[in-house]
């Protein structure tokens, strides 16, 4: 990523993006937005990581990510299932945009489920816009906390707030004019977690370009340092007393929206592999996984997924924490054997640069690796059903 990725959004120079009239579920509006904005830039966000701000504003305007939180703080009351129904749709064009949905809409629901009430009332209505755009840098906090690795972040109680010092290497969604949210342990209080909205244009604090990424290399990753950076206590979405509770909050809903990003990435795959059988289904026959197979499963899946998404709207879910840690993994593995197979039925087109197939397969290991990968998923399963609660992170 060049310097200019640091750059300030640039939503004051942008022209106006009027969307059509939407339906009732918003959904019109939003298929304009992604065929506009966003089909024309995915060759450049992938191939040039090109940070496609214009399309996150426009979709914002849009009404994308209203469903991530209540009609009080300007959401539009549609819920979880709209959340990933937009990140399937952005999916199926551009797994790295649909990241970048996925952080912001977790970033807006994060606060949501926080008892912050001011930074309920200064954020939320402005990141649901897409007026402000917003990050998550939970993976070290989740993976840490099931013991995967160590905290990258420390804090320390002072007056008035926290000071926080480490480094996170790799957070998404971010720039000088972003925030993000973030939890760690708190020293001299047995190492309890705190969570906190971070602004990156804070004193003692700074964003680091990090290594380049085969794929996902358009979504602004960068590292971010503290140092002695001072937190107030405004900008807290849990304290140490409250922070068990939160977890339980937020925790299914944020795993459980990550399945949009896997069902719009299957069902591109599945896309690729019809085009094929068009001329090649007489040789793309002999293959171990047939496209009809991969839609039946992800049919069901899909099915499944929408059941449970509602009901976490409001922060439930716990009771369904086994239940969506099977369906995210169900998906990241579909995600691989659809993108394995669309690359077979390409034969050796699949090789070139402009070739869908090859991003397809790129984009499914994304799936399969990003927090909670694959390996934390089954890992969690077999805590889970070998008698250890989940509940927490």
């Amino acid at each position: 990523m060049s310097a200019t990725t640091l750059d300030a959004p640039v939503a004051t120079q942008m022209s106006p993006f009027t969307p059509t009239v939407p339906d009732d579920d918003g959904l019109a509006a939003i298929r304009d937005v992604i065929a506009k904005l966003l089909v024309p830039k995915v060759l450049d966000v992938d191939l040039k990581a090109e940070y496609p701000e214009d399309f996150l504003l426009a979709l914002g305007q849009a009404g994308g990510y209203r469903g991530a939180v209540n009609p009080t703080y300007g959401g539009n009351g549609l819920g979880m299932k709209h959340v990933i129904q937009v990140m399937e749709m952005v999916a199926k064009e551009c797994l790295s945009s649909a990241f970048l949905v996925w952080c912001q809409t977790a970033c807006a629901r994060y606060i949501q489920m926080s008892n912050n009430d001011w930074l309920k009332q200064q954020f939320l209505p402005r990141i649901v816009s897409g007026e402000q755009l917003a990050g998550t840098g939970l993976s070290n906090t989740i993976k840490s906390c099931d013991t995967i690795e160590e905290f990258r972040l420390a804090a320390r109680r002072v007056d008035g707030g926290y000071v926080i010092n480490g480094v996170l290497p790799w957070v998404s969604n971010l720039g000088t004019s972003h925030v993000f949210t973030t939890g760690c342990p708190v020293i001299g209080e047995d190492n309890k977690l705190i969570f906190v909205l971070v602004d990156c244009s804070q004193a003692g604090f700074k964003l680091v370009d990090c290594a380049h990424f085969i794929g996902i290399d358009g979504t602004r990753t960068l590292a971010c340092h503290f140092k002695e950076s001072f937190i107030p206590d405004r900008m807290v979405l849990a304290h140490t007393s409250d922070s068990a509770e939160y977890v339980k909050r937020i925790k299914p809903g944020m795993i459980h929206a990550q399945t949009g990003m896997g069902l719009g990435l299957i069902d591109a795959c599945c896309k690729i592999m019809h085009q094929s059988n068009r001329t090649h289904a007489h040789v793309n026959q002999y293959l171990d996984d047939q496209v009809e197979d991969i839609e039946t499963v992800l049919d069901s899946i899909r099915i499944a997924v929408y059941d449970i998404a509602d009901e976490l709207s409001e922060g439930l879910g716990s009771e369904h924490t086994l239940d969506i840690l099977k369906l995210r993994l169900a998906i990241g593995e579909l995600c691989l054997r659809a993108a394995n197979a669309a690359m077979l039925y390409q034969g050796a087109k699949g090789y070139l640069v402009r070739n869908p197939a090859q991003r397809r397969l790129r984009e499914a290991y994304f799936v399969a690796i990003v927090t909670p990968a694959i390996k934390h998923l089954r890992r969690e399963i077999a805590r889970i059903k070998g008698g250890h609660s989940c509940d927490g992170m």
